[in-house]
């Protein structure tokens, strides 16, 4: 499996964009966006003015909060975090990750605050960063955002509501096309004094989540952008608004975020205890193989391990035998990531549904997790994993009514069968039952086996199935996987590019079949328009990897969306998961539950881990344990 990104060591109350990273099993920053529903005071004729935002219920913090409870407010500042460069690519040329052009670094949201800044124990809840307060009605169909007017971008200049206008502007007419998506429901952003910022929204829209997506978006200097130009990606620092400056930038190496002197909201409550480290720094390097050798040598000092074979059997070096370098399991409360082999619905040759199961089917996970996955790994099926938004048994109760909505547009299993679930295979690689089941399936959607054993349609072309990769680790995966699609009839291959090209692919939806994982929220909303929504099948850059366009779908997203209770999220989540699993849309792949990470001993962490990130955000350098480490020459 590819990693994901470390968590930066800022939260943030919503993620503008959910494009993938665009190699192997990529990550996406799995988006949360935030929501709204606690009142905290009133104003004005049914005006709700708040210091923060939930979807549903109270927010834990009072508006005179010190710190959030998870975090060690004494934290020691300064040191140094140092992490590899991974995900999109094992490059980068661009320091502008708001546009599809270029590689963009990794780390690039240490250099912007937004108006709002998640907990970071509440799945749902945010709080004034930028925006000292928040107003909005009942009904939520616009908020007004009172900035602190001490805010400054890096170069010292004052973050107004001129930039908030600015940056909703640049990012919908210049930005990646997936923006469009994003920000359709936003009808129009105004500045109604210098530091108060109004956004009203589309009539009709689901505003449930709304205020929490404008207060989460980076804000970005208009003064920088009447002389730079926004479309091109630049090698240049930009002007940020956040805690963090970009110090070194050297493609292809590393990129170094250090703090910023002047930072003024360091003392904020959503700040205090986070973003400990006076740098951050991530490394890159060609491969995982290289990488992993470098952070037994100390090359770098915090490693998150997405393969099983070097967790099982790759940590008996002796930097962990003498205890510089810890190996730990965290758990991960979040639904535990929607990630599969994703098939390219806008080709022909993937159209018919019974070709796509049949060719999920030939994936044996039982064998790869005997063999390759030291049975660390179970079996995916949902496209919302181990948490209550999984479709389960057959539909019930309110699940079923919604699903009646859509009956003649649906296909009868739906209603008469379990939600979908893969097949147990045998452990033989290849399982000749599900070799058969898969036979079946193609030769009734017309690839029939010809006398060369290659599966042909009515018009004589073979069914070819390209998997692109830019890393051997997930290569012994795939040939087991494309030989037993051989042995179907399939002309399958494996091609490995290197990670510029396969960005370039997905962006242009040039290929076959894509590796991709999305880290889903507990309270799903309009990220899911990027990633199953008609809009963003064809939007370029989209996070729609497998080109689902079906007015089924988008209308259970919609639904979602508009939800004004958790259980309505829940149930209409697991109406969608049911839908689209029902499709076919993927081949899916495994999950653990668990954040695999080693580091070397160098770091303070408060008692708790936060439940749903990792925690390392909020982690410090150690001067004793480093001064120790260095001392008997672990350390340089």
């Amino acid at each position: 499996m590819k990693p994901q990104t470390p968590t930066p060591p800022k939260r943030r109350a919503a993620t503008a964009t959910a494009l993938p990273d665009r190699a192997g099993v990529a990550r996406v920053l799995g988006v949360s966006l935030l929501a709204l529903a606690a009142v905290v005071g009133m104003a004005r004729s049914e005006t709700i003015v708040s210091h923060g935002i939930s979807t549903f219920g109270e927010l834990k913090y009072p508006a005179d909060f010190p710190h959030f409870d998870l975090v060690d407010p004494n934290a020691p500042q300064g040191g140094r975090m140092t992490f590899r460069g991974t995900g999109a690519s094992t490059t980068f040329d661009s320091l502008n990750p708001f546009i599809l052009k270029g590689q963009a670094a990794q780390g690039l949201g240490l250099l912007y605050d937004s108006l709002l800044a998640g907990s970071t124990d509440e799945p749902d809840a945010a709080y004034g960063l930028v925006a000292e307060t928040l107003e909005y009605p009942e009904d939520r169909s616009w908020v007004i955002f009172n900035l602190r007017p001490e805010a400054r971008f890096s170069d010292g200049t004052p973050i107004t509501a001129e930039d908030v206008v600015f940056t909703h502007q640049v990012l919908v007419e210049k930005g990646s096309p997936s923006y469009q998506v994003i920000l359709r429901d936003i009808e129009s952003v105004e500045a109604l004094e210098p530091h108060r910022v109004k956004f009203t929204f589309r009539e009709g829209a689901s505003t449930r989540d709304l205020p929490a997506l404008a207060g989460g978006l980076s804000i970005l200097p208009k003064h920088y952008y009447e002389t730079v130009e926004f479309a091109e990606s630049t090698m240049v620092p930009p002007v940020g608004s956040g805690q963090f400056v970009i110090r070194d930038a050297q493609p292809g190496r590393s990129i170094e975020y250090c703090r910023n002197p002047d930072y003024w909201a360091k003392d904020l409550p959503v700040n205090i205890g986070s973003g400990n480290f006076e740098c951050y720094v991530y490394e890159y390097y060609q491969d995982s193989t290289a990488a992993f050798e470098a952070f037994k040598s100390g090359g770098y000092l915090f490693h998150q391990e997405f393969s099983s074979l070097i967790w099982a059997t790759g940590y008996d070096f002796p930097a962990v035998s003498r205890g510089w370098v810890v190996k730990e399991e965290l758990p991960d409360n979040r639904p535990a990531g929607t990630q599969g082999f994703w098939f390219n619905l806008r080709l022909a040759k993937f159209q018919d549904p019974r070709v796509r199961e049949a060719l999920g089917m030939m994936f044996n996970f039982e064998w790869s997790n005997e063999t390759l996955f030291f049975g660390l790994y179970n079996r995916t099926d949902s496209f919302f994993e181990n948490s209550p938004l999984q479709a389960e048994g057959l539909p019930e109760g309110e699940e079923l009514a919604l699903l009646e909505e859509f009956r003649d547009q649906l296909p009868p299993e739906i209603f008469t069968e379990p939600a979908f679930t893969p097949t147990e295979s045998t452990t033989r690689q290849l399982d000749r039952r599900a070799l058969r089941a898969a036979s079946a399936l193609m030769d009734e959607a017309g690839w029939e086996v010809g006398a060369d054993g290659l599966r042909r349609n009515a018009a004589g072309e073979v069914f070819t199935l390209e998997f692109i990769e830019d890393q051997p680790t997930m290569e012994r995966v795939l040939a087991p996987y494309v030989s037993n699609l051989r042995a179907l009839g399939v002309d399958a291959k494996i091609t490995r590019i290197d990670a510029a090209q396969i960005q370039q692919r997905q962006d242009d939806f040039n290929y076959d079949i894509m590796s991709g994982r999305f880290v889903m929220s507990l309270t799903p909303s309009m990220e899911l328009r990027q990633i199953f929504s008609s809009a963003a099948a064809e939007a370029k850059g989209s996070a729609n990897l497998a080109g689902v366009a079906d007015p089924v779908v988008d209308a259970l997203i919609e639904k979602i969306i508009a939800s004004k209770t958790r259980e309505e999220v829940e149930i209409r989540s697991r109406a969608l998961d049911r839908v689209l699993r029902a499709k076919h849309i993927w081949v899916p792949n495994w999950y653990s539950g668990q954040h695999l990470v080693a580091y070397w001993d160098v770091f303070g962490k408060p008692g708790q881990q936060p439940p749903y990130s990792r925690g390392d955000e909020l982690w410090w350098s150690d001067t004793e344990k480093l001064g120790s480490l260095r001392a008997q020459g672990a350390l340089r």
